[in-house]
């Protein structure tokens, strides 16, 4: 089946009037994200099991296909599909749903957790895909046929992974396992960047005390307004390094500010007052330690925790799954500390080991 290269209004109109009602879609996604702060679609790959095309999000607005995507009645397919819904987020402040991740019904079916597309279509189909440059620019036109034939493969063979996994799932009943780990996947809190949030990206601040911590967070939720205003990425407003230096010096002039290690005159000609009033903000506000150490468990919670670890392990290879699927690392450390937001208390993972392990607890 050769794909079709969409261009024009008519032609997405009709194509979208063509997916309309289909039970599911198989997509992909194309996009930069090197000068801007939201990634920009440049290709939007599709399929169902009569058509594929490469709808070009450049050459026109792509509303009509999107209002057939966000139909929650038409099941969407992806493979390790975060970052497409985050693209997808972007443009319409909300994640098309339902989705079919086929990296996590892989990893539900013994399959590595995170186990490549490639690698699948080849375990799945038995056809090897080709290489292509990872440094591809998505945004230069035309697109060879090169690129164009790798892309709609991206979506060729994901219709045969998809029925085969989904039947699999089936069969073993996991299906429903999938429809919770990809619910969550929809949920718009993953997407939101939060500028007063914005310092949790920060790894630098676990050196400040906390006054400069709390000014490091308002120096952080200044940078992403800023970032997401003027669409650029962060660090070509401030790098990371240079913010810290800022919160650690705490400049209270533009001589001070200009002082500090990698601020370059135009930043502080350009930004320098926002910098400062955002500085004395944090100066301001109760100081706070934002970069807590985790909790480290006492004798006993470790003793649980090795007990914990091991019925993972146990469990998961007598179900065929992978270990860090079924309870990462961080979901066993909530368990024995007692937070109620631990996955392995609810859904199919509290149903399979979840109850169990709520018994090892000490009464």
């Amino acid at each position: 089946m050769t794909a079709s290269l969409i261009q024009d209004e008519p032609g997405l109109r009709a194509f979208s009037a063509r997916l309309a009602g289909a039970e599911w879609i198989a997509l992909d996604t194309e996009f930069m994200r090197v000068k801007t702060y939201s990634a920009r679609l440049c290709l939007l790959q599709v399929a169902t099991p009569e058509v594929i095309a490469c709808v070009d999000p450049l050459a026109m607005p792509i509303d009509p296909l999107l209002d057939v995507l966000y139909d929650a009645r038409a099941l969407k397919v992806l493979h390790a599909a975060r970052q497409d819904l985050e693209v997808f987020f972007d443009l319409r402040q909300a994640a098309p749903a339902p989705v079919f991740d086929t990296q996590i019904a892989a990893a539900l079916l013994g399959h590595d957790d995170q186990t490549g597309y490639a690698t699948l279509v080849e375990k799945i189909t038995g056809h090897k895909l080709p290489k292509v440059n990872q440094r591809a620019d998505w945004a230069a036109r035309p697109l060879s046929a090169e690129l164009l034939t790798y892309a709609a493969d991206d979506v060729r063979y994901l219709r045969d992974v998809y029925l085969k996994l989904d039947a699999e799932l089936t069969a073993r009943g996991r299906r429903e396992w999938l429809s919770e780990e990809c619910a969550a996947l929809t949920d718009a809190k993953l997407y939101r960047n939060d500028p007063e949030q914005a310092w949790q990206r920060l790894k630098q601040g676990k050196m400040l005390n906390p006054t400069q911590q709390t000014v490091l967070a308002q120096l952080a939720a200044w940078r992403e307004r800023l970032a997401q205003q003027k669409n650029l990425p962060r660090g070509w407003i401030v790098a990371d390094p240079v913010l810290a230096d800022i919160a650690r010096a705490m400049p209270g002039s533009p001589e001070q500010l200009a002082a500090v290690n990698g601020t370059e005159p135009a930043l502080v000609r350009r930004f320098g007052k926002e910098i400062l009033d955002a500085v004395h903000a944090g100066r301001e506000a109760p100081a706070q330690r934002l970069w807590a150490e985790p909790p480290r468990p006492d004798p006993a919670q470790q003793r649980l925790l090795d007990q914990v670890s091991a019925r993972i392990q146990t469990c998961a290879r007598d179900q065929g799954i992978a270990a860090t699927l079924l309870a990462p690392k961080r979901e066993m450390m909530k368990f024995v500390l007692n937070d109620p937001d631990c996955a392995l208390l609810r859904g199919w993972r509290y149903q399979l080991i979840g109850a169990a392990l709520v018994a090892l607890r000490p009464s």
